[in-house]
C-alpha cells in the first residue's frame, strides 16, 4: 500500500525543521508516545535505530525506527518497523517564502495477520498519518507565536 500526506506549516523550512527534527519534540505532537529509546548509531543520521513505544487507546505497541536518509533541508527518510509491519516514509520539505510545506510519502508492507488487518483497516494509516502531520502543524505554529 502506497500513499502521500501534505501539510502546510506556516513556518520558514529551517524553523519547522529545528522542530521536526528535535527527538525532545516528539511527545509535544506524537499522540500516544509514551518512550524514545536510542538503539545505536549517530542519533539522527542514516543508521541510527531507535524503539518507539506507543499507547494506541490502551494498547502497547512498539517500533523500530532506522533513519535510512537524511539530506536536510530537502528530505529525510527511515522506516519502521514492527510485527506484520513494515514502513517507508519520505519527507520532503518545500520552502515557499514564509511556509514550508511538508509532504510524506508512505510504503507499506504488511505480513502475517496484518495481512489480513491491513485490508480491514486500509482507510485508517492514511487518516492516522494525516492526523500526526495536522498535530505537528499545530505544535510547530504555536512555538512561533
Amino acid at each position: 500500500m502506497q500513499y502521500s500526506s501534505e501539510v502546510i506549516i506556516d513556518l520558514p523550512r529551517d524553523e519547522m525543521l529545528a522542530l521536526f527534527d528535535s527527538t525532545e519534540n516528539l511527545f509535544k505532537w506524537q499522540e500516544g508516545l509514551q518512550s524514545f529509546d536510542h538503539l545505536s548509531g549517530e542519533p539522527g543520521q542514516p543508521g541510527a535505530k531507535s524503539k518507539l513505544v506507543f499507547d494506541m487507546g490502551g494498547r502497547q505497541m512498539e517500533m523500530i525506527e532506522t533513519i535510512t536518509g537524511r539530506d536536510l533541508p530537502d528530505s529525510m527518510s527511515m522506516t519502521y518497523e514492527m510485527n506484520g509491519v513494515f514502513n517507508t516514509v519520505h519527507n520532503r520539505f518545500v520552502a515557499d517564502g514564509d511556509k514550508t510545506r511538508w509532504v510524506a510519502d508512505h510504503e507499506f508492507k504488511f505480513s502475517g495477520a496484518m495481512a489480513l488487518m491491513s485490508l480491514v483497516m486500509r482507510g485508517s494509516f492514511p487518516k492516522q498519518t494525516q492526523a500526526t502531520m495536522d498535530a505537528f502543524k499545530v505544535f510547530a505554529e504555536s512555538q512561533s507565536e
